[in-house]
């Protein structure tokens, strides 16, 4: 039987930490800050993918076949992720910075990432083309018969033309201007009442682009004093961005 001093001396001297317990600790720590690195990166990368939303500033290419044209496109200018890929697609639908036309990148992210400032933009789909003429030569054939009223002067060298209420385009109406080498520029637009309601989709238009593709175009009637500027750089950024551009012209 030890001796009650002897037993005291023990207690004395025995580790007020166990090494088992500094151990669990140590294993502990280097858990948490581990943790902690991986919260501290991963949140980095996910705040990443929701600024982005969808979007990429790559400008890779990506080679796309519609029907009987093939285009290559820089990737940022590619709304969907599901475009951003080479192969046989029926579209291709693309959104463009007015008047840089180019795709998303972080100098202009808040056209694309702010509703507010999306009338920035010009959103193009292009598909192959299931109609024989485009929006300037489907006036004569077939607007001129859907217009009602007298027709007034509008900005730009344009005219307003009433659409008839039956003729399924709720509240838009028709612009027009006459071009000296070419057909007359037509374009449909809901008018909003004021400048500051404009939307960035508000007009729409499109044209005939390489052998048999169809260019539709969305942007905001605030733009459209620069309509003749907006319709030749969307047709100069689609053939110049066509493999088989030596078959452009018709």
């Amino acid at each position: 039987m030890s001796h009650p001093a002897h037993r005291a001396h023990e207690v004395e001297e025995s580790p007020l930490l166990s090494t088992r317990f500094i151990v669990r600790v140590t294993v502990a720590i280097a858990c948490l800050a581990a943790l902690t690195l991986v919260i501290s990166f991963g949140g980095r990368w996910f705040g990443a993918r929701i600024s982005l939303a969808g979007n990429t500033d790559s400008t890779a290419p990506v080679t796309l076949t519609i029907g009987r044209d093939t285009l290559r496109l820089p990737e940022n200018t590619l709304r969907f992720p599901s475009q951003r890929h080479d192969g046989l697609s029926e579209r291709a639908d693309l959104y463009l910075t007015w008047p840089e036309m180019q795709g998303y990148s972080k100098e202009h992210r808040e056209r694309f990432d702010d509703i507010a400032q999306s009338s920035g933009l010009i959103f193009l789909q292009i598909a192959q083309s299931t109609m024989s003429r485009d929006m300037s030569g489907r006036l004569e054939p077939i607007y001129s018969h859907l217009i009602e009223g007298d027709s007034v002067p509008f900005a730009n060298g344009m005219t307003l033309h009433h659409l008839r209420a039956d003729a399924g385009y709720a509240d838009e109406v028709l612009l027009t201007a006459p071009r000296a080498d070419a057909p007359a520029y037509v374009v449909r637009c809901a008018l909003p009442l004021t400048l500051q309601t404009a939307s960035s989709g508000d007009c729409q238009r499109d044209i005939r682009v390489g052998r048999d593709l169809t260019v539709l175009y969305r942007f905001s009637s605030a733009h459209l004093p620069d309509w003749d500027h907006i319709d030749a750089a969307i047709r100069h950024f689609v053939e110049a961005r066509l493999v088989n551009a030596s078959a452009t012209g018709r």
